[in-house]
């Protein structure tokens, strides 16, 4: 493994490929990852850092009793894909540490399959990656789908995905935001919108079942109230009109005093 210096911080030089890092929290063989890795890997030196298995709802969570491992699981001219038998952010704090050779140009996750619109953000593993780079000083965004079916059509995804890469690779973002990008299913979208979070909460979380004992057990289910679904500066009022979306996020949770 390669040592890290002060030097891992400094940017390629001139002339270098780009350095994008990619993950996801649906794990190494989501058709959603694959997707992104196709739509981006004309525009630099790609890296996929990405968990051995699903890891959705797993937000920030890291791992700290378990030892983790990284494998090699294919690489070509200008692409290495690692499997990591963690967290989404463990594959961003591991990879970064022990296989990325300096700072990435951008980081991208997803293509997630299911909305991370609204207050998911908060339990999303593929924005938990994101958040993660963006800590690390990287630009970095999450891309998600509104279908949560492996068999999603990713086909109209492209065109948004472009969009936002090429802007971040241009202008990059400022410092302590990334992005939270989400785009309609069943549809050519109309375009992108960059809006604010909707607010709101999720009810009736769990169904109860009982086992041939007779004893409680829990699925997650439940819906999700918006308590602004008229208010066109949130995301989910675009979404619900064929938009794709992009939500600034900012890493300090501070509130003004």
């Amino acid at each position: 493994m390669e040592e890290k210096t002060e030097e891992y911080v400094k940017q390629p030089q001139e002339g270098a490929r780009p350095l994008i890092v990619l993950t996801n929290d649906d794990g190494i063989h989501a058709p959603g990852l694959h997707y992104l890795l196709d739509t981006v890997k004309d525009l630099g030196d790609i890296i996929v850092l990405a968990p051995d298995g699903p890891r959705s709802g797993q937000s920030s969570a890291i791992t700290v009793n378990t030892a983790l491992r990284i494998r090699l699981e294919e690489e070509s001219e200008g692409c290495r894909i690692y499997c990591i038998n963690g967290t989404p952010v463990d594959c961003v704090k591991l990879g970064m540490y022990a296989v990325v050779p300096r700072k990435p140009d951008l980081l991208l996750a997803g293509v997630n399959h299911g909305s991370n619109s609204g207050t998911s953000v908060i339990y999303s593993g593929t924005m938990g990656a994101v958040i993660e780079g963006c800590f690390l000083g990287i630009p970095s965004a999450g891309f998600s789908l509104l279908h949560t079916s492996w068999s999603a059509d990713f086909s109209e995804c492209g065109p948004i995905i472009r969009e936002v890469t090429e802007d971040m690779l241009r202008n990059g973002l400022p410092s302590g935001i990334c992005l939270n990008v989400n785009i309609p299913a069943h549809c050519k979208p109309q375009g992108l919108k960059y809006c604010r979070a909707s607010q709101g909460y999720w009810t009736d979380e769990y169904a109860e079942y009982r086992d041939p004992n007779g004893r409680p057990f829990y699925f997650m289910t439940g819906r999700f109230i918006d308590l602004d679904p008229d208010d066109p500066e949130t995301d989910n009022y675009w979404l619900e009109r064929e938009w794709a979306t992009a939500v600034r996020v900012r890493t300090d949770m501070s509130a003004d005093l």
